[in-house]
């Protein structure tokens, strides 16, 4: 019964990529056509003569989503200790507080700070699209890093404690490894959520900041549908292919120290 669950869930994921891989060869398909009349490789052509200004695009997108993430863990660590090992009047308003840009949606949010970025001089600039990013996306990775704490529980750090550890090498020897599947959800979440954002980068960014979202943009609002699915197709080739060296890299780190 699982396997055929997972078999349908499997199927109707891959669906429509196969329809977008449809468009791509086949732009003029359209209903009730069961069977395109004509194929065309405009889509392939067009990445392959514009490779070197894709390419950057999708650096420009991959540099400033993975900064997200690095400075949303920074930024996270010690609130998520403190909210999973302390307990505190108005804890839960401070913690529902602090996920509340999680629930704001992306215009408003960004049309608030906008023009404070702009009073600091941040507006058009890198740091300043990943700081909003991170201000937009951190509730993810704080999540996260809340629920790995507790699962892993305040054994691990008296222990060490007990035998004369100092708390930056409980951090680093005893308890990141242990948070390794909490910061690879919240980081997988925080990087698809900067790398997916077209508004945020649009209007921090004010176009200085390339972002592969921003150049993919009008190509789904035209009719050019052969370029505008294989643009997206190759949008989704990024954080697929992450995900899968994440999952390697972890699993070699589980299995260096015989967890896995």
């Amino acid at each position: 019964m699982n396997r055929v669950v997972f078999l349908l869930i499997g199927v109707f994921s891959l669906l429509p990529l196969a329809v977008l891989g449809v468009y791509t060869v086949a732009p003029g398909w359209t209903w009730p056509k069961l069977i395109p009349d004509e194929l065309s490789y405009r889509g392939a052509i067009y990445l392959t003569d514009h490779a070197l200004d894709i390419g950057s695009k999708l650096l420009s997108s991959m540099a400033y989503s993975l900064c997200t993430v690095m400075l949303s863990l920074i930024l996270c660590i010690m609130p998520a200790h403190h909210f999973a090992r302390c307990r505190f009047t108005g804890k839960r308003f401070l913690e529902g507080l602090l996920l509340a840009p999680a629930l704001v949606p992306s215009m408003t949010f960004s049309m608030g700070v906008h023009v404070m970025f702009i009073h600091a001089r941040l507006a058009d600039t890198f740091p300043g699209v990943v700081l909003v990013l991170t201000l937009f996306s951190y509730p993810y990775m704080l999540r996260a890093l809340v629920a790995g704490f507790q699962a892993v529980g305040p054994e691990y750090e008296q222990c060490a404690a007990n035998l004369g550890a100092s708390p930056l090498r409980i951090f680093l020897k005893v308890e990141l490894p242990l948070l390794i599947p909490a910061v690879v959800a919240g980081a997988s979440i925080v990087f698809l959520v900067a790398f997916s954002e077209y508004f945020l980068v649009f209007l921090i960014g004010g176009g200085a900041v390339d972002s592969y979202t921003g150049y993919l943009f009008p190509f789904l609002n035209s009719s050019d549908r052969s370029v505008g699915s294989a643009l997206t197709l190759l949008f989704l080739v990024v954080p697929i292919s992450l995900f899968f060296v994440v999952e390697y890299l972890t699993t070699r780190v589980y299995r260096g120290r015989g967890i896995y």
